[in-house]
């Protein structure tokens, strides 16, 4: 009665393990990644330009941009999003390197990725500049040609500057972080 026993709980055993040895590893297809390369490059020099049309043309007829403000739904209100960023800044030097792992494939027909990286950018307003901004961003693509479906993004704040009589207000630090916030990826 014991071997029964012993042999169906090595089995349950075996059966939950090989899942978990047949899994993908943290590895991208190389094919994938170079065209998650290609996609965020055009994007980045979409920015790079402060090209409002070309930057929401890398977006679906639906996609969401998710900004640290909110979303935005639709490619022609990202373009008028986008249009009022570059009324206030201009970006450049515009990098977004996808994480070591990324992409990801969603399903298995090939047509749709998901992927995570860090960002960083130049920017430089009226009354400030160029000073550097980064963050972490992470996107859904489909597609052949790999538009964005839903990107979001964060951006990562500057450590806190020691109080000094010289320092400028809070107010006006508070302006350039929205103005870093709202010209993001």
């Amino acid at each position: 009665m014991k071997i029964p026993l012993v042999l169906a709980l090595l089995g349950l055993a075996i059966s939950f393990a090989f899942p978990t040895f047949a899994q993908q590893t943290s590895a991208p297809d190389p094919q994938l990644r170079e065209k998650l390369v290609a996609a965020i490059k055009k994007h980045t020099d979409a920015l790079d330009k402060n090209d409002a049309a070309a930057v929401a043309s890398n977006f679906t007829e639906n996609g969401i941009l998710v900004t640290p403000d909110g979303p935005i739904l639709g490619r022609e209100h990202i373009k008028e999003y986008y249009e009022g960023v570059f009324k206030q800044v201009q970006l450049s030097d515009n990098l977004a390197p996808a994480d070591d792992d990324s992409p990801h494939a969603i399903g298995n027909v090939g047509k749709e990725m998901w992927a995570t990286g860090k960002w960083s950018a130049s920017v430089k307003g009226q009354n400030f500049g160029p000073v550097a901004a980064n963050g972490y961003w992470s996107v859904i693509r489909e597609g052949d040609d790999w538009k964005i479906r839903m990107l979001t993004f964060n951006t990562t704040p500057a450590p806190a500057a020691a109080s000094s009589p010289r320092s400028r207000p809070a107010s006006s630090i508070l302006c350039q972080s929205h103005a870093l916030a709202l010209a993001r990826l």
